[in-house]
């Protein structure tokens, strides 16, 4: 008997269909498109940041260098890490042409992420410590955004009770960090600083030095090299990490819920909590730095190139001596690659200040004095 073949139509009746109305808007999608256009834009606009060398004496045969974040039209490294959380929430289909933007933020993220939001023509609030710096939330404001000021424990509640209230989308750099960031390559950091590094004569450094604040950063660098350890297979990580933060301590012991109720001074660096971010197993080595020498650190490389940086590139100098004298004393030549996190034009009024660092009980005169001397060379 012949099996006549059921009409097409009937034969996909058993499918049942769904579309959704689109909650972000009737236009979405074209303002999507114009959105990805905006920040791809954006990005071609913006030179790499420079790979400079630093010529240091008394370790002739450990290269330093200096990969100056700084120079991002907002004037930091979080400058990459606001970019792809921006695109994080635009590809998950989290962001609108209406949507608030909330971040918590320590002040130099959310200078970033006001950035592109005004780009985008997005609300944008950023819920800070009341401690930071003026100059931060005045630059967050330049490009359009607002602040909420609150006690530095209650950040990341505050945050998601606006969102929330708002019905705007928590970007949370804290957790999202190392999710949002492509760490295979896609110009992220990492691939940046090793094309940058090949043509010199240690191209795969012994270390590169960064501190902590959310860990994406060490994550996006501990991934890569393990991703290239064809290439890069002797380079290590190393996260220096101030007082007051729970990084390191959590690291050393293994606990990734250990916490601290003190609040890093160390601005962009150190948390109260081990970051969700935060990946120990790509990190090969930790270090924690007294705030006195990582202050005294910016004095001390002001002085010696004629351009002031933020604390957290101290923290990040400290680390990389400690490291350079460590390899000169093995007699082993090589290189080391740290960041310069953002500028010094941010802290005039607080870690460059006489006034406030005795304010804070700290007194970086020794510390200074002992680096001069011993760097001298």
């Amino acid at each position: 008997m012949e099996i006549k073949p059921a009409h097409a139509n009937a034969l996909f009746d058993v499918i049942e269909s769904h579309t959704p109305e689109c909650s972000l808007g009737e236009n979405y999608r074209a303002w999507l498109i114009a959105s990805m256009q905006q920040i791809r834009a954006d990005f071609n606009r913006s030179a790499d940041t420079h790979l400079q060398k630093f010529n240091l004496h008394a370790y002739d045969n450990v290269h330093i260098y200096l990969k100056d974040e700084s120079s991002h039209p907002t004037g930091s490294l979080k400058h990459r890490l606001a970019r792809s959380l921006i695109l994080y929430g635009l590809c998950n289909g989290k962001i609108g042409p209406n949507t608030y933007l909330i971040e918590a933020s320590s002040g130099s993220t959310a200078v970033s992420e006001a950035y592109f939001a005004q780009l985008l023509k997005l609300p944008f609030i950023a819920v800070v410590p009341k401690e930071t710096s003026s100059e931060k939330l005045i630059q967050i404001a330049r490009y359009g955004g607002k602040t909420l000021q609150v006690d530095a424990e209650d950040i990341y509640k505050e945050a998601q009770r606006l969102a929330t209230e708002l019905g705007g989308y928590y970007l949370d750099q804290f957790t999202n960090a190392e999710r949002a960031t492509d760490w295979r390559s896609n110009n992220n950091i990492a691939e940046s600083l090793f094309q940058q590094m090949e043509n010199e004569t240690h191209s795969s450094p012994d270390w590169i030095v960064i501190g902590a604040g959310t860990g994406g950063t060490s994550a996006t660098l501990g991934r890569y090299v393990r991703y290239q350890a064809h290439n890069f297979g002797h380079t290590r990580v190393c996260v220096a990490d101030p007082e007051n933060s729970a990084f390191f301590d959590g690291y050393r012991n293994k606990n990734p819920h250990h916490q601290v109720h003190l609040r890093s001074q160390i601005e962009g660096v150190g948390r109260p909590r081990i970051e969700p971010s935060f990946i120990s197993n790509v990190v090969d080595r930790m270090l924690k730095v007294p705030d006195q020498l990582s202050f005294a650190a910016i004095w001390w490389i002001r002085e010696k190139t004629g351009q002031a940086y933020g604390p957290s590139t101290g923290l990040n100098i400290c680390g990389t001596l400690f490291l350079a004298q460590e390899m000169a004393a093995k007699e082993k030549s090589g290189s080391i690659v740290t960041l310069i996190c953002d500028s010094g034009e941010r802290y005039m009024d607080t870690c460059y200040s006489r006034k406030w660092l005795v304010s804070r009980g700290i007194d970086i005169d020794k510390e200074l004095t002992t680096l001069k001397l011993a760097l001298a060379q």
